[in-house]
């Protein structure tokens, strides 16, 4: 059987939609695509399906009940941004969902909840009981106390290892890309689709630029990378955008849980002794 055919089996989801397809492309929240979206997963779910949603799109939409037309530099705008947009974010997922009697629950999370064991183990037990009690929890980045040192970086970091955390069979990554290419193809006409690959190719690394909209902070970059930080699920990347069409990328499931949870835990600091004498070492600890 191969991946994408095991992926359709999943019994249990993460669908991660990013900031360009949720605003229209900074032009507030797009409702009746994000209706249309719901009511595919509103059928998964009927069919048995448990889904996590990782939602980006709180700036942005901050952004347009704001009136502002340029992602802000300062980071006390973009924790404002965040925060008024967050009400409209999970508002309006709350209202598509009720559409089919189905219940949402906001969870805002921060790099510290997910690298500090205890944390990590009580959003865990939290999530479970979420999706045993048949709501879809909304996930998103604890943009207003979130700092540089504790920020995931993208809603794609965040999608792998939330999927870690609740042990999903898939995830589901949306953009306004047809899906992974090897090389952008924004900026390369000869640029070719990649059906299937693995985590674990490096060549991932030379596939993916950085680039990103003006509503997002995510990119090539950051979305190739997400299965290998995570390493454990199968996953799809694709175009879910206007014309939902078919998405594409397969990773392999590759590591337990507790493996994915030191993997994704961010970097150690702390300091070692060598023959009697300390050095400081922020970066890593070495055998």
């Amino acid at each position: 059987m191969t991946e994408r055919a095991q992926l359709q089996q999943a019994r249990r989801l993460v669908v991660k939609i990013g900031s360009a397809l949720l605003t229209n492309d900074g032009e507030g929240l797009d409702v009746p695509a994000l209706g249309r979206w719901v009511d595919q997963m509103a059928a998964l779910m009927q069919a048995g399906v448990e889904l996590v949603v990782v939602s980006s799109g709180a700036v942005a939409e901050g952004m347009s009940r704001l009136g502002w037309t340029r992602r802000p530099q300062q980071a006390h705008e973009l924790q404002a941004a965040a925060a008024v947009g967050q009400m409209g974010l999970v508002q309006t997922w709350e209202a598509q969902f009720k559409r089919h009697g189905i219940h949402t629950a906001q969870i805002l999370l921060t790099h510290d909840d997910l690298s500090d064991r205890k944390r990590y183990l009580n959003g865990r037990s939290t999530l479970r009981a979420l999706l045993e009690l048949g709501v879809v929890p909304i996930v998103n980045e604890n943009d207003t106390v979130v700092t540089d040192e504790i920020r995931f970086g993208d809603n794609d970091t965040l999608g792998a290892l939330v999927a870690n955390v609740v042990e999903a069979d898939g995830l589901i990554i949306l953009t306004d890309q047809l899906g992974l290419f090897d090389k952008d193809p924004r900026k390369h006409s000869d640029a070719t689709l990649v059906n299937e690959c693995f985590a674990s190719n490096r060549d991932l690394d030379s596939m993916a630029g950085s680039s990103a909209g003006a509503v997002g902070r995510g990119g090539y970059a950051d979305q190739a990378s997400r299965g290998a930080v995570s390493g454990t699920l199968r996953g799809l990347h694709g175009d879910c955008g206007r014309a939902h069409r078919q998405c594409s990328g397969a990773s392999a499931r590759t590591r337990s849980a507790r493996d994915a949870f030191i993997a994704g835990a961010g970097p150690c600091s702390g300091s070692q002794a060598v023959a009697g004498q300390s050095s400081a070492n922020p970066g890593y600890f070495s055998d």
